[in-house]
Order: structure tokens, then C-alpha cells, then sequence
């Protein structure tokens, strides 16, 4: 069975479109594609015609060698006159330490009459050791003397009457003798006992501690009843004259910057307190790990000076004339220390040199460099010997 449906296309009321309707938007659609495409090719022509009308006089694009060749920022320092300080830190010590222990046989304390800090004057007693024992020896001793005198003295007479009697024949030679034997050596024993008793003396003196000069008592390591002998190490420590030092811990470039004689100022750690010292002495020896060797700044006594502690000091080392570059621009190897400049063909070139004094503005070149080369500033460690860059001049810093 067939079925037919009839749509009629005229109905407007029923439908709300006609045939006539659509081919109306169908070409609207069609002619704003068009108009599009149009626009898309005339952009494109206008935008060929701009990059070919400035014919070859104009590169849109740098030249290769231009976006290859890195562009590296140098320096060109000049000679400056700088004033030779150098900030270092240091240990505050005695100039010259005394340790003072038992000399003598040693034995019981029986007093200790000074304290640390104390002052004391040369031969001073620092602790008196008990001498019961060895008062009684001298005493012996002393006796022995006495008892050969006496013997001496006897030999003496009996040679002397021997020598009246020898005239009339009633000694021989040969008695004279004998007692002229007994008469030297009763003699002899006398100087044996003077010597022994001296030697108790001696032995008693060295009983006590005592100062071997003038100065400041820095530590007491021995208390009253403490038994001490040859093995007690260190009783006490006395700084001679009060005299302090700080002992500088100087690189090896700085230290050769000092010379002896020239003037530092101190600043112990926690103190506000300022003071003057003087280098006496330059350590002769470099730590091989290190690499630093001692500057030794004597100055006078002061209460704010304890050894041991630290302390920080300006050392004047005198004006210089040289470069001074920021630490970026310096590197070091094996070889020692370097920079590397621009030459003429602005190709890179390694330059060694030697280093001066070094503060938070920079670091001074001491040999190596007159301050008109164009030296990297900068990322020298990406750099390689002979490579070609593109040189940025930067002003050098006052």
C-alpha cells in the first residue's frame, strides 16, 4: 500500500519559509566568503610589497656572526692611589709568656700569696713549698762542714809540730810525709762539705716558686696542700712587663704589603675601645694550607686586653697606585691568580697577575696590569682562551 504525502511550500502559515527564502541567504553566505578571501589576498599582497620595497639597503636580520659572537661586558680600570689598610681579625696574647713551674725537687704546697691577675715583681715568691725535710738536710750538711774543719785543723798542728821535731832527728821525712798527705786531704773534705752545704742551699732556694721578672700573673694552676714535682707542667703563666700583642692571621700577598714598623688599630671583640700597636714582627714561615702567615702588633698593658680573645685590626700598610677590580674579574688555577682582557682582534686573552690589598671595594692588582686593558668584568669561568666576543665597555666604579 502507497502512501503520498503532499507538502505544499507555498503554505507560509504552516511552514513560516519558502524556497525562495533560502536561495536568498544561501547566496548572502556565498558573497561574504568571498569578500573574506578577498581581504586575506590583498593583506597578503600588501604585506609582500612592504618587505620587498626596501630593496637590499635594509637587513630585517642581524648579521650570523652578530647572533654567534656573545657580547661580554668589560672593564677598563685606570690606576687609582688607594690607601693601604687592611681589615684582618686576630688572637690577643702576651708578647712574651713566662711559664713558670717547679725547678727544684718540689714537694707539698704550703701557700700560694699571688692570684691571677696579679702583678708581681722579679724573684717574687709565687708558692712556698714545704721544706721540714730539707731543712734538716742543710742542717747536716752544715755539720759536715764543722766536723772537716776540725779534722783540718788537727792535721794542720800535728804537720806543724812534725816539721818542729824533724830538725832534731826525731821524725823521718817519711812521717812528714805522711802527715803533709793528711793535712791536704783533711783540707780537701773541707771544700767537699762547703761544697755539699752549698748544694743543700742551693736545693732549698729552688723550693719556692718564684717570678722570673716583673709582670702581670696571667694563670694559677696550683692550690695550697697540691703536691708538686718535676712532672706538674705549668703552675703559672705571667706575662713579662704586662706587655700584649695581636697575633694577625695575614694572607701571604697581604703579609709581603706589611712592613715592620707600621702602626694598627685595634678593636677587641665586644669593646668599643680602640688601641694603638705597633707590627714588631713578620712570621718568616707561610702555611703551606693556609697560605696565611702572622703579623705580631705588640702594644702596652691594658685591662680591656685578655689574652685569648679576639679582636679585629686596621693595619696601614701605605698609599699604592694601581687597578682595582671587583673579585667577579679575578679567577685562579694552578698557575695562580688571572684575569681575562679583550685584545685588539676582541679576542679573549688570559692575563696573570699578582694581587694587592683586598677590601669590601675590591681587590688591587698589584703587577700584571696598567689599567688601560679591557678586561672581563664578568662570567669569565664561560669564557675560553681565543674565543671571539663582542666587547660591552662598562664604566669603571670611582
Amino acid at each position: 500500500m502507497n502512501y503520498e504525502t503532499r507538502v505544499d511550500l507555498t503554505d507560509d502559515a504552516s511552514h513560516g519559509v519558502t524556497l525562495e527564502g533560502v536561495d536568498d541567504e544561501s547566496r548572502a553566505q556565498r558573497k561574504r566568503r568571498l569578500q573574506i578571501a578577498a581581504a586575506v589576498v590583498v593583506a597578503a599582497i600588501i604585506i609582500v610589497a612592504l618587505m620587498l620595497s626596501g630593496g637590499e639597503a635594509e637587513q630585517p636580520f642581524a648579521p650570523e656572526e652578530d647572533l654567534t659572537t656573545p657580547a661580554v661586558t668589560v672593564v677598563s680600570p685606570g690606576a687609582g692611589t688607594y690607601a693601604g689598610m687592611i681589615n684582618v681579625t686576630g688572637t690577643l696574647a702576651p708578647r712574651r709568656e713566662m711559664p713558670v713551674g717547679v725547678v727544684g725537687e718540689g714537694g707539698r704546697v704550703v701557700s700560694v700569696p699571688v692570684e691571677a691577675g696579679d702583678w708581681v715583681q722579679a724573684g717574687q715568691v709565687l708558692a712556698v713549698i714545704d721544706r721540714s725535710v730539707q731543712n734538716e738536710q742543710t742542717a747536716s750538711a752544715e755539720a759536715q762542714v764543722q766536723v772537716a774543719r776540725a779534722d783540718a785543723e788537727l792535721a794542720q798542728a800535728n804537720l806543724d809540730r812534725a816539721l818542729q821535731l824533724v830538725e832534731r832527728g826525731f821524725v823521718s821525712q817519711a812521717d812528714i810525709d805522711r802527715l803533709t798527705a793528711t793535712h791536704d786531704a783533711a783540707v780537701a773534705r773541707v771544700r767537699v762539705a762547703e761544697a755539699q752545704y752549698a748544694e743543700r742551699q742551693a736545693r732549698n732556694a729552688q723550693l719556692n716558686i718564684v717570678a722570673p721578672a716583673a709582670g702581670l700573673v696571667l694563670t694559677r694552676n696550683v692550690e695550697p696542700g697540691q703536691v708538686v714535682g718535676g712532672g706538674s707542667g705549668v703552675l703559672f703563666s705571667v706575662a713579662r712587663g704586662g706587655e700584649m700583642e695581636l697575633l694577625a692571621r695575614l694572607g701571604e700577598t697581604e703579609l709581603s704589603l706589611v712592613p715592620v714598623g707600621a702602626n694598627g688599630a685595634v678593636t677587641p671583640v665586644g669593646s668599643d675601645e680602640t688601641f694603638t700597636c705597633t707590627v714588631w714582627q713578620k712570621s718568616p714561615v707561610i702555611d703551606e694550607m693556609t697560605r696565611q702567615g702572622t703579623a705580631r702588633c705588640a702594644m702596652p698593658y691594658n685591662a680591656a686586653l685578655r689574652p685569648g680573645g679576639f679582636a679585629s685590626i686596621e693595619i696601614n700598610s701605605g698609599a699604592v697606585v694601581a687597578p682595582r677590580l671587583p673579585e667577579s674579574a679575578i679567577m685562579s688555577d694552578t698557575r695562580g691568580s688571572y684575569v681575562y682582557i679583550a685584545n685588539a682582534e676582541d679576542r679573549v686573552e688570559r692575563r696573570d697577575v699578582e694581587l694587592g690589598m683586598i677590601s669590601d671595594d675590591g681587590i688591587t692588582i698589584a703587577s700584571g696590569l696598567d689599567g688601560s686593558e679591557r678586561i672581563v668584568l664578568r662570567a669569565g669561568g664561560f669564557l675560553t682562551e681565543g674565543e671571539a666576543i663582542r666587547p660591552v665597555l662598562e664604566e669603571a666604579a670611582g
